[in-house]
């Protein structure tokens, strides 16, 4: 197919022969399928974040670093040259993420380069070599789901220990390989240690896990993997290789009613993008 604008860079620079066809349209991104020498490959290509809204990127980016003081000024002042920077820290975040999260060795596409707005990286394949389902595509036997739920559960300890957390972990932003599930997207990625919502989302990713595959499996619907994951982080006792039990004691505390409607609201905005996911075309 004719390469479009984006890649065409890629291919003058050596860094791809060719593309082979679109794999994917999303409102954050392009994906395609490209050929470098010998391999089949995935270039992501990013478009302008004009759907996410303000409270969303402010809870995702804080604490998120830029350059100079000049790019945090107009960041925070919504300027345009402030919006091209928030947008070029969007990019780079999940980047950053894939190299750190794969160097830890989480189940994430190995990046390759980042080029002009453009991330190649690993193309994920199932068992007959064809770009690998999302998640919200495959059904599960019960077994299925248990093991690929532990499987996942390890992997959201491994990235916590890597100080990283998904942040809007589900079933659609996970593939089925063939050798099991790979986690992908992540521009959303924050910092563990250094931003105020990062308990908040690491419960969110969680309970995506448990409400998913609880559907193939009832069993996991009684399990409680988010508040004892976050409690040995906080302790300083997590670590990659550590058997959880999946139940956790909570204390009595009186209730924090903001915290609750900001949850009702972060439910009904995340409904609202899983939708718009769903109608997106692969």
């Amino acid at each position: 197919m004719k390469p479009p604008r984006r890649l065409q860079s890629l291919i003058e620079e050596g860094l791809i022969d060719s593309v082979v066809r679109q794999l994917m349209s999303g409102k954050e991104a392009e994906v395609f399928v490209v050929r470098c020498g010998e391999e089949s490959r995935c270039a992501k290509i990013y478009k302008e974040a004009t759907q996410r809204s303000f409270r969303q990127a402010v809870d995702y980016t804080e604490n998120r670093r830029v350059k100079n003081s000049r790019q945090a000024r107009a960041m925070a002042k919504g300027t345009k040259f402030g919006r091209q920077a928030q947008e070029a820290a969007w990019q780079s975040a999940e980047v950053d993420a894939l190299y750190r999260l794969a160097a830890a060795g989480v189940r994430v596409p190995k990046p390759f380069n980042f080029h002009d707005g453009v991330l190649l990286m690993e193309l994920v394949v199932d068992a007959q070599g064809d770009a690998a389902p999302r998640l919200n595509d495959v059904v599960f036997t019960p077994a299925q789901a248990q093991i690929h739920h532990a499987t996942l559960i390890a992997e959201v300890v491994r990235m916590l220990c890597a100080g990283v957390i998904h942040g809007d972990l589900s079933e659609f932003n996970i593939l089925m390989a063939a050798d099991g599930p790979v986690i992908i997207d992540l521009p959303q990625a924050v910092d563990a240690a250094g931003n105020n919502h990062a308990q908040r989302m690491l419960l969110r990713d969680v309970a995506n896990l448990r409400d998913f595959f609880g559907k193939f499996a009832p069993t996991l619907l009684g399990t409680d993997y988010g508040p004892e994951i976050w409690s040995l982080y906080q302790a300083g006792l997590l670590a990659p290789d550590m058997v959880l039990s999946g139940h956790f004691e909570r204390k009595a505390a009186p209730v924090d009613v903001g915290s609750v409607i900001r949850e009702i609201d972060d439910a009904r905005s995340e409904e609202a993008a899983r939708r718009l996911r769903m109608l997106a075309p692969l």
